[in-house]
């Protein structure tokens, strides 16, 4: 039995451990086994998408907050299970059939642990950004671990890696947590889980996920471009490995003192503070290269990520019951997934086109959220 933050903790730091070789690896480990840089295209975004479906509908089918630990242990399976059937073959259908049921599975995790944050929030006191903080922390790890193991073993490396680190995360997610999620029932309601339709009709629900979908969809640019673009600016490989982690750094600082700098924040005005640094931060992306501009523009990533992760869940947390896995869902779905994948293949189109000057656009795209923040109940 472990504390409950600190069972929640170990689950952050294996997910994003194994999302640290997921995120920066997989396409070299697709490389290795000899697939087209066309057809790896193809199969990350039938992963995305997988992952986009499994947020969107799997997550949202965990009706009870009471299930949500035993729904986390099996999809933690299942995802295991489909990573280590990337070993059976590399024949381009197997792939991507592996791939697809892979993210459906491993998609879902992040919104249901989210949602089990924002109930422990509410039923024990969690302090969400000190525990969250331990996966930013193991992003950077497994990513140095695992380009330390390629150099030395080659990109067989990555998979086997991958397969020890879900392994880890399925044997964590089996321990007990001291205090278990409890269902919560409103006083003289038999239901406890709003319908869907009238749950994204409020006008506070849609004003939120959509200043959250384009102040996540914004990243864009920033995720699919920026390490091409200041490559080509003249920077090494390893410099820009070092700018992505003091990005994670910022993450890290800004979640171990969320509790404390922005305990009397509203949402509204945390969503103000990441639109701004927003602006800011892709604005200056789009006019300089320069070492010092970089630094603060990496820097800026706790605004512009992070705080508006933190209005996400302090949003979601104020709700109650099944209508906390659903907003977690959708939000996953939406705000991390699926604007994500749309900006990315604008961004291509305009960074191809225009280059530098994408970013600007990325700027544009989050000048809505100015005026659509919801409105204090």
């Amino acid at each position: 039995m472990l504390p409950s933050a600190g069972w929640l903790g170990l689950s952050y730091f294996t997910y994003f451990f194994s999302f640290g070789i997921f995120l920066p690896f997989w396409s070299l480990w697709l490389q290795g086994e000899g697939i087209s840089p066309e057809s790896i295209g193809v199969l990350l975004g039938a992963g995305m998408v997988a992952r986009f479906l499994g947020s969107l509908f799997i997550a949202p089918s965990v009706s009870k907050t009471s299930s949500l630990i035993n729904a986390l242990r099996l999809l933690a399976l299942l995802a295991l299970i489909g990573a280590a059937a990337f070993t059976l073959g590399n024949a381009w259908a197997w792939l991507l059939a592996v791939i697809f049921i892979f993210c459906l599975f491993y998609g879902p995790l992040i919104p249901l642990s989210d949602a089990l944050a924002a109930t422990w929030q509410r039923q024990i006191g969690l302090d969400y950004g000190k525990v969250r903080l331990w996966g930013s922390l193991a992003f950077v790890i497994g990513s140095a671990v695992t380009g330390e193991l390629v150099n030395a073993f080659g990109h067989r490396a990555i998979l086997y890696t991958f397969c020890i680190s879900l392994a880890a995360m399925l044997a964590g997610m089996m321990l007990r947590p001291r205090d278990m999620p409890r269902d919560e029932q409103r006083p003289g309601k038999a239901d406890q889980t709003t319908p869907w339709m009238t749950l994204l009709r409020e006008p506070a629900v849609w004003r939120f996920m959509l200043c959250a979908a384009l102040l996540q969809g914004a990243h864009a640019g920033y995720y699919g471009f920026s390490a091409i673009y200041w490559k080509a600016s003249g920077y090494s490989a390893s410099a820009v490995g070092y700018l992505w982690s003091l990005g994670v750094v910022a993450e890290v600082v800004v979640f171990a003192l969320s509790n404390r700098v922005f305990r009397r924040w509203s949402v509204r005005n945390l969503l103000l503070l990441s639109a701004v640094c927003s602006l800011v931060r892709w604005g200056l992306m789009g006019w300089s290269t320069e070492l010092s501009w970089l630094l603060l523009i990496q820097i800026l990533h706790a605004g512009s990520f992070t705080v508006c992760h933190l209005a996400a869940m302090r949003f979601i947390s104020a709700r109650q019951g099944g209508d906390v896995i659903r907003l977690q869902a959708v939000y996953s779905a939406l705000g991390m997934g699926g604007s994500v994948a749309l900006m990315t293949v604008l961004a291509g189109f305009l960074f191809e086109n225009y280059g530098s000057a994408m970013f600007f656009a990325m700027a544009v795209v989050v000048v809505p959220v100015l005026f659509f923040r919801p409105r204090p109940a």
